[in-house]
């Protein structure tokens, strides 16, 4: 490691992920399994609290935030923008079919359909604008920036960011049971890899960012539709 930065900053979030639901069911009295649907909201505050922090540890090994994540203005072609929102999305739509069908024998597992359960519509609405950037900005910007950036071996600035980039999906909701979490990591491990790699290889933060926004961007457009339509989410249940 270039400095001890990366080491605390990239398990940080599934620490925090895994902290806050326990707290949350601890809280409110209730089970884990009827507390996921706050997982937009708990991933929106769990990102501020990240940018925050990677604004901090930036500025104190005297750079910016864009320093840090190699951003350069006037870098970025449509083109580039394009093909990794398109790798981002049949990578990452394919982990998630693949992993589930191994370990739950569907495509579709119900904690695959949870994620698109629905919330208040002012919470719905606050989440749809702003998970997609927050994401980006905290997740890209700590595995690629701190993570890839803060490791000098070549082999470990992309594995070992892209592990803890997959291991945080774990807990984003967090559930204690094995199945969820080998299909949750195996769902991101693939994604997070190459991502790491292109990184690693072009410096180029800005393509990443946008792809990840957009996919997560149809995410909480799901879960927006499930909030505002009464019966949506258990019309699709009854379909798995």
């Amino acid at each position: 490691m270039e400095n001890t930065n990366a080491a605390f900053l990239l398990p940080l979030r599934s620490s925090l992920f895994l902290i806050i639901y326990i707290c949350i069911m601890s809280i409110s009295g209730r089970e884990l399994s009827e507390v996921t649907s706050w997982w937009t909201p708990v991933a929106v505050a769990v990102n501020l609290f990240t940018i925050i922090l990677l604004f901090y540890y930036a500025r104190q090994e005297g750079k910016t935030f864009k320093e840090k994540i190699n951003y350069e203005k006037g870098k970025t072609s449509v083109k580039q923008v394009i093909l990794i929102s398109l790798l981002v999305l049949v990578v990452g739509m394919g982990g998630m079919y693949l992993s589930a069908f191994v370990i739950y024998g569907t495509v579709m597992p119900l904690e695959a359909a949870m994620m698109a359960a629905p919330l208040s519509k002012p919470v719905a609405i606050l989440v749809f604008l702003l998970l997609p950037v927050t994401t980006a900005l905290a997740e890209d910007g700590l595995y690629l920036g701190f993570g890839v950036n803060g490791i000098t071996n070549k082999a470990a600035a992309i594995l070992v960011p892209a592990f803890f980039f997959a291991l945080q999906h774990c807990f984003i909701p967090t559930m204690f049971d094995l199945k969820y979490v080998l299909y949750r990591f195996f769902s991101f491990l693939p994604l997070t890899i190459i991502l790491c790699w292109h990184y690693y290889k072009n410096r180029n933060p800005l393509p990443i960012m946008i792809g990840h926004a957009l996919i997560d961007l149809a995410t909480v457009i799901m879960v927006l539709s499930t909030s505002m339509v009464p019966g949506l989410y258990e019309s699709m249940l009854e379909h798995l």
